[in-house]
């Protein structure tokens, strides 16, 4: 691979990763907001984001779907939604930093880990097809190939690196 190409193999994995690092924190955020929330609380929450879409427009999709998501939302299903976006947040998180510090070992655990993800984004499709499951899924097979790419790069260079000393 050419130095150009590898120059922009790494420009887009390192993009990849910064958004991997914000849907972390994000979700950091959101599992500890889910998890401190109480049902009446996520209702409230939920009605005061909608409340102007819905005066404009009672049919909004969008909106609908919040407001009944958050109308069903048990407590068994809030723990376990919180678990998960803490759970999902704190890998990612700690794979992006062990990615940023070059740490050989974090790109297979970043690949695989990333490959789990789409998999369970893909069960989750099968069962509400949700386009934004299709699109994270998109993203993240993405940023799996780049992952590998670098890992490919990293490798060579870490090698010509020992090569040249011992010769």
């Amino acid at each position: 691979m050419d130095e150009k190409r590898r120059n922009l193999v790494h420009k887009g994995f390192e993009i990849g990763i910064l958004l991997k690092f914000v849907d972390g924190i994000l979700e950091l955020i959101g599992g500890m907001a889910l998890f401190w929330l109480s049902p009446q609380m996520l209702k409230g929450f939920v009605w005061a984001i909608t409340r102007h879409e819905l005066s404009e427009d009672p049919t909004d999709l969008v909106a609908n779907f919040l407001i009944r998501s958050a109308q069903h939302f048990s407590v068994s299903a809030r723990v376990f939604a919180s678990a998960y976006l803490l759970s999902h947040g704190i890998i990612k998180i700690a794979l992006v930093l062990s990615l940023w510090r070059r740490k050989l070992w974090s790109y297979p655990a970043a690949i695989v880990f990333f490959i789990l993800f789409i998999i369970y984004q893909m069960y989750r499709y099968a069962h509400n097809h949700s386009a934004w499951l299709v699109l994270l899924s998109i993203l993240d097979v993405i940023v799996v190939i780049l992952t590998w790419m670098e890992y490919g790069n990293l490798k060579r260079q870490h090698n010509y690196g020992r090569d040249k000393i011992t010769s």
